[in-house]
């Protein structure tokens, strides 16, 4: 039986990460040139054996039955009642583009990594599925910004092309050593995936190829401002799908059943969710977690707060129906001000 892959401590994990500019600076680039981010320290998991897709999609929310070699998705996975316990992308992986995978990488928030571990290894009793451990054993950067095609394709040059499609992913060479290159969105960019032991050679080719170093903290204030909600800061085991406005990007409603789907469901054509992802323009910085009152009612918590270059102090947050975007409600016990927003902040170019 295979040992609990959080176990691993994070100071074991992988990282090429230098030193790099100031905020401001980092920002620019992530808006105007190429950013390297390393997300080396998200989870890892790898599932194979004739039963993997069968297993996982009656575990998550969105549609794994049709996925082919190349493709990915999102989705979330659930507690019985529909409530979150995190979300995870799934990549399809096998020996010819576009045909049945033969091992399914999923990659998940480190927070999150317990539940999806213990859920596996918990349900895919009578399946053949065979669960393995990749977060130590993988390094994991993001190229962000309108340069990373540019960028890419000076460390990748016989890479095959990589469709535009989100969660889309080929394999490569960069600097000799395999890769798996993997389209992503909002901020858009290329992420990349490679065995723990070529990192360094990696990261060293992409900062060759003209990727600029950034810290995980700049790359916050650009995901904040594209409204993406981030399970552990924003996202808990208390948010239905549909009130993080995850339905379009997570959920299918069209496939077979999956666990929490009868909440989900119901919710979706018959109700309407109590609480909503917004953004919060915010009169003075503002603390995760901080209450948010309209009226003297507590109507949501602070998300991710960040101090944007362009925009300010900003955040996400649930809050209830009622602060509508355009509302004011008054943030923690300082009662500051911020306007209720509809998201994304800056929308896709």
């Amino acid at each position: 039986m295979p040992t609990a892959e959080t176990t691993d401590s994070p100071e074991a994990l992988p990282s090429t990460d230098t030193s790099a500019g100031s905020p401001g600076v980092e920002y620019r680039v992530l808006r105007e040139a190429c950013g390297l981010i390393d997300r080396s320290e998200r989870g890892k998991l790898a599932l194979s054996g004739a039963g993997a897709v069968e297993f996982l999609n009656g575990q998550i929310t969105n549609e794994l039955a049709g996925l082919r070699s190349g493709e990915g998705c999102y989705a979330a996975f659930l507690t019985h009642k529909g409530k979150m316990l995190g979300d995870l992308r799934v990549l399809a992986v096998g020996e010819g583009q576009l045909q049945a995978p033969s091992e399914l990488l999923l990659d998940t928030e480190r927070v999150a990594l317990q539940a999806l571990f213990d859920m596996i290894r918990r349900f895919k009793v009578g399946y053949d599925v065979q669960l393995s451990k990749r977060t130590v054993e993988s390094c994991l950067f993001s190229l962000v910004g309108p340069e990373s095609g540019a960028v890419l394709a000076r460390a990748a040059p016989d890479a095959p092309e990589l469709p535009d499609t989100e969660h889309a992913h080929r394999r490569a060479h960069i600097a000799g050593r395999p890769v798996r290159l993997i389209r992503t969105a909002s901020p858009p960019g290329v992420d990349v995936l490679c065995d723990a032991a070529d990192g360094e050679s990696i990261a060293d080719a992409l900062r060759a190829a003209g990727a600029q170093p950034v810290s995980e903290a700049v790359g916050e204030i650009v995901r904040v401002e594209h409204g993406r909600p981030r399970y552990g800061v924003d996202l808990d085991d208390s948010v239905i799908p549909q009130e993080a406005g995850l339905n379009d990007r997570a959920v299918s409603f069209t496939k077979g059943c999956y666990v929490g789907q009868e909440t989900v469901a119901r919710l979706h054509y018959k109700g309407k969710p109590n609480r909503h992802l917004r953004g919060l323009r915010l009169a003075a910085l503002a603390a995760t977690g901080e209450e948010l009152q309209l009226a003297e009612r507590t109507v949501g918590r602070v998300g991710s707060a960040v101090l944007s270059p362009e925009l300010g102090p900003i955040a996400l947050a649930l809050v209830r129906r009622e602060a509508e975007p355009g509302t004011s409600v008054a943030v923690g016990e300082r009662g500051a001000s911020a306007e209720v927003t509809a998201l994304p902040f800056i929308a896709e170019a």
